[in-house]
């Protein structure tokens, strides 16, 4: 229960994953945080409410969580994580799903070859994303993969994962609408009759993220619990120094 990753800048500083990661790798490609690694099982997440937001695995009633194996799957079927400096908005109604944001950074599924390693950030170029409801909530999925895949080149929109992955994406809806079924609770719902918007659309999405975490982190938004201690967004009132981030750390 007390396990934490947290992250250092190159000069070995504590930074927030959440705050302190640029959006962009550079132009069009994103940084993305890894938190579950493919094919792994323990649910494991950016801690928004924790200072410098490290990953941590969520826990129920108690209890770590896990995901169960939905056949014919094992664990997580991508590299799950989240774009940095994004949040969906809870006081935010979004018009396509009609319904307020989940709270959190904006997920992403990479779909590249390596299995990845939790902490690790990666730049990813944006294929397409899902629109799903989550409870009630908006729960976007970007689906995205790492430049760095040998097949990177060949992958440029939505279009392409269903050519050269066929079936992939028809697994991802199967396996978001029904990972969370062994846990007694009801399937998950989409917008968009479950279909894949394409990468335009999906950058569009990031983007307003994008803005809603930028008022949450210059305090124009009140963000309820979360934490935006971070150490290098100027125009915050949370930015710290970071000795003090180290302190908290300690």
């Amino acid at each position: 229960l007390e396990y934490r990753v947290f992250f250092k800048n190159e000069k070995g500083q504590y930074i927030s994953p959440f705050h302190d990661i640029p959006i962009y790798a550079h132009k069009d490609v994103f940084n993305m945080v890894v938190e579950v690694p493919r094919w792994s099982n323990a649910k494991m997440e950016i801690a928004t409410k924790d200072p410098l937001n490290p990953i941590k695995q969520d826990v129920k009633k108690g209890k770590l969580r896990y995901v169960a194996n939905l056949f014919p799957y094992k664990g997580y079927i991508w590299n799950y994580g989240a774009i940095p400096q994004t949040w969906e908005d809870p006081g935010h109604n979004d018009k396509h799903t009609g319904c307020c944001g989940d709270n959190d950074p904006i997920d992403v599924c990479e779909i590249g070859s390596k299995v990845c390693a939790r902490g690790e950030i990666i730049k990813v170029k944006v294929l397409g994303i899902l629109a799903m409801i989550d409870e009630g909530e908006t729960d976007w999925k970007v689906i995205a993969i790492n430049v760095d895949d040998p097949d990177a080149a060949n992958y440029n929109g939505i279009n392409d994962v269903k050519r050269l992955k066929p079936g992939y994406l028809e697994a991802t809806v199967d396996w978001f609408r029904r990972y969370k079924v062994p846990d007694g609770k009801p399937e998950n719902q989409f917008s968009f009759n479950a279909e894949f918007k394409d990468k335009d659309f999906a950058v569009d999405i990031i983007k307003s993220t994008h803005d809603y975490w930028r008022a949450l982190v210059t305090k124009k938004i009140d963000g309820k619990g979360i934490s935006c201690m971070n150490t290098t967004v100027s125009e915050s009132p949370f930015k710290c120094d970071p000795d003090a981030a180290k302190a908290i750390v300690d």
